[in-house]
């Protein structure tokens, strides 16, 4: 019923989302294709090639995506955030099956067919339309088959750069603890995947070798004529597509180009998406466009910044001062903000706003029932009880200067074993069900509250501040006198339990970002 419930209420966006991944699916294929095809015909006259190229290909396909992505980002011409830097990451995913099996499918034809084909006196280009490759034609679209099976799920991994699609979605729900989002993004993108499967596999099964076999060389022309048929229909789709997608951004776009543009990014979770949220809804009350790049992984929000592909997003200032300018950790809440403003300018030409009010520090978490019946308050008082409990923390945490290694020093935890390193999102989730016992989570998470979590004090003062401020590449604050007036009034105006209950109203009652943010800038007197 829940889930129902969501997708009557967010169909809508639902069939944006399903577009956008159908439209990275589409293009990437039909890319890979266009270029897979060519080059296993290719291999299959040159063999020194194979080998060397072959092994590209199956390198590709060893790189992890999220690793892929970021590869990506900086990378001119082909990179930044959004569809550009997803669609050159999935051709580079689908081009592996489409050669292997296009090399596999030519070489495969008998050689008597061959042979016979020499006698007739047909030269080797109509020896390679007329026979070869009608006869592999089932081969090859294996290979595509695979391909796009391959992308469909890639593809959801997409959303981390900004691409959209159903791992929108996904995300979305780890980070807000909700089946049905994470339903909502996982069963369409999985019949996606069935469909097309099936419908390649129809395709695939005209071509079948027992019927090739009881057909002569007029039949194979009557084949070659269906494929390519096909394949034009497909391109003309594809086109089609672009076109459509292509014209609607423009008409987007063009309402007002005199009006200065800039692209605010966020981070993937919750508060991240909320401040950035805020930023852009306040631009565009004053007639700044904006391109919003939300829900971005890893550093991609940093990395997408010193490349120039993005203007605005919230940063925290111990996360600046540890983790992109590697300092060891201090407590001196003002000695860090100065540090990271003075460095951001000299480094990379970065402006840091002033604090925004409140600070998201490191929280470690317990669950309510256990720090009520074991009276749990402080960090330390938490020590005693680490060999029998199971730690579960997020790959940030992990390998941060101010994350664990020197956490548990500072504490003398001993836990009885390793701790399970997960996604942030998935810790949250972890915790609740009694998976694991102590998480490190942000101190300002709606999902404190909503799921009965309870944050030890940090008694020894070990974590460094987490003023939250916006980062602004310079040259984004000439373009308008209004930039500089939306950032100034950001300045102190969001306090703690305000921030919380944001973070609250999106991941415990389910209402958008956008939603809340737009309610909170209304009950404002600078709205």
């Amino acid at each position: 019923m829940r889930l129902r419930d969501f997708l009557v209420q967010n169909r809508t966006e639902m069939l944006t989302l399903v577009g956008e991944h159908l439209w990275l699916v589409c293009l990437s294929t039909f890319i890979a294709v266009a270029i897979g095809l060519p080059v296993g015909i290719l291999l299959t006259r040159y063999q020194k090639l194979r080998t060397p190229v072959l092994g590209i290909a199956n390198i590709m396909q060893t790189v992890p995506s999220l690793a892929l992505f970021g590869f990506l980002i900086p990378l001119p011409f082909i990179g930044g955030i959004g569809a550009r830097t997803a669609i050159v990451a999935l051709v580079l995913y689908a081009l592996l099956p489409i050669i292997r099996n296009t090399v596999t499918g030519i070489l495969g034809v008998d050689a008597n067919v061959r042979e016979a084909a020499v006698a007739m006196g047909m030269t080797d280009r109509q020896i390679l339309w007329q026979v070869e490759l009608p006869l592999a034609m089932s081969v090859i679209l294996t290979g595509i088959r695979v391909a796009v099976v391959i992308n469909v799920g890639v593809a959801t991994i997409a959303a981390v750069v900004g691409a959209g699609g159903l791992g929108t979605y996904i995300f979305r729900g780890l980070r807000q603890y909700d089946n049905a989002l994470i339903l909502a993004g996982a069963v369409p993108a999985a019949l996606m995947a069935l469909a097309a499967d099936f419908l390649l596999g129809r395709l695939e099964k005209r071509f079948d070798s027992k019927t090739r076999k009881t057909r002569q060389r007029k039949s194979g022309t009557r084949r070659s004529k269906l494929v390519w048929a096909t394949l034009a229909a497909a391109i003309l789709i594809v086109g089609g597509f672009i076109v459509w997608r292509t014209g609607l951004s423009n008409k987007q776009s063009g309402a007002s180009e005199a009006a200065p543009r800039v692209v605010v990014g966020s981070k993937d979770f919750t508060e991240s998406v909320i401040l950035a949220e805020i930023v852009a809804q306040k631009l565009e009350a004053r007639g700044v466009i904006v391109e919003r790049q939300f829900e971005l992984g890893g550093n991609l929000c940093h990395d997408s910044m010193v490349a120039g592909r993005m203007d605005f997003y919230p940063e925290y200032t111990g996360t600046s001062y540890t983790a992109i300018l590697k300092h060891q950790p201090i407590t001196d809440t003002r000695a860090v903000y100065e540090t990271v403003k003075r460095e951001y300018a000299e480094k990379f030409n970065i402006e840091v706003s002033a604090p925004l009010g409140f600070s998201n520090d490191f929280a470690i978490l317990v669950r309510g029932a256990d720090a009520r019946s074991l009276n749990l308050k402080t960090i330390s008082d938490a020590v005693q009880h680490a060999g029998a409990w199971r730690a579960g923390f997020g790959q940030d945490f992990m390998s941060r200067a101010d994350g664990y290694q020197g956490f548990v020093k500072a504490y003398g935890f001993q836990f009885g074993q390793p701790p399970r390193e997960m996604d942030l999102s998935l810790t949250y989730r972890a915790l609740a069900d009694n998976q694991v016992d102590i998480i490190a989570g942000n101190s300002t998470d709606g999902l404190i509250a909503a799921l009965d979590l309870v944050q030890l004090e940090d008694d020894r003062r070990y974590f460094p501040p987490y003023e939250a401020v916006i980062l602004i590449r310079r040259d984004a604050l000439s373009r308008s006198p209004a930039i500089n007036e939306v950032i100034e009034s950001l300045r102190g105006s969001i306090n703690t339990e305000q921030m919380r209950r944001m973070n609250h109203e999106v991941d415990g009652k389910k209402r958008s970002p956008r939603e809340v943010v737009r309610e909170w800038l209304l009950k404002r007197s600078d709205k």
